[in-house]
């Protein structure tokens, strides 16, 4: 008879999701981060992901920027990148992010490892005062964390999203009475503001 309801494989598992940490990302880790995007984005769009993250972490336009990555057994398995946005036409100021991008390891996706990178990132924009952070992403997946249509409500993408694909462009509220008070179109980081990043 065991003393708890939780079997052997079960704890293996607990312990797996336990030995998996979530931390800011530092200078050592570039390199990396680079290879988890190229890998997790496969050979098409891998290298151009990659190139992306690297030069937003030098875009003076981006930051403040939170870099996470997850550790599992000393490897990196997965990153997650959030940079400044502006709120333009409007008068009032909102301290507001993008996701962009996320990425896990082939090996390590459908673990809910990238889940737990959102939540985190989420956690600590929410403690440092960020109202409102905004995704371009899968409408199936981003829900999931909190994520609603933001066209609908008041906030233009960057670049224009065909009709088909604007459940895709996504935000979500971290400050209460933000969405239904403030409106306008979003501005990103000089080097994501760029319109092959926001084509399929």
């Amino acid at each position: 008879m065991y003393k708890n309801s939780i079997r052997p494989e079960e704890e293996k598992d607990i312990k797996k999701k336990e030995a998996l940490e979530i931390r800011k990302s530092i200078e050592s880790d570039k390199l990396e981060i680079e290879n988890i995007h190229t890998k997790a984005f496969g050979e098409t769009k891998g290298p151009e992901i990659a190139e992306l993250v690297k030069g937003l972490f030098h875009d003076k336009t981006a930051l403040p920027i939170l870099s996470l990555v997850a550790v599992e057994d000393e490897k990196l398995v997965g990153h997650i990148l959030y940079t400044k946005v502006k709120i333009t036409q409007t008068t009032e100021s909102v301290s507001a992010r993008i996701l962009a991008p996320l990425a896990v390891l082939p090996d390590f996706q459908s673990k809910g490892i990238g889940v737990r990178l959102i939540r985190e990132g989420l956690n600590l924009l929410k403690d440092s005062g960020v109202e409102l952070v905004f995704v371009l992403g899968h409408p199936g997946y981003y829900p999931r964390v909190g994520f609603t249509p933001a066209g609908v409500i008041g906030y233009e993408a960057p670049y224009h999203i065909p009709k088909e694909y604007a459940g895709a462009w996504m935000v979500q509220e971290l400050c209460p009475g933000v969405i239904g008070r403030i409106k306008g179109a979003v501005q990103c980081s000089n080097v994501l503001n760029q319109p092959e990043h926001w084509r399929e």
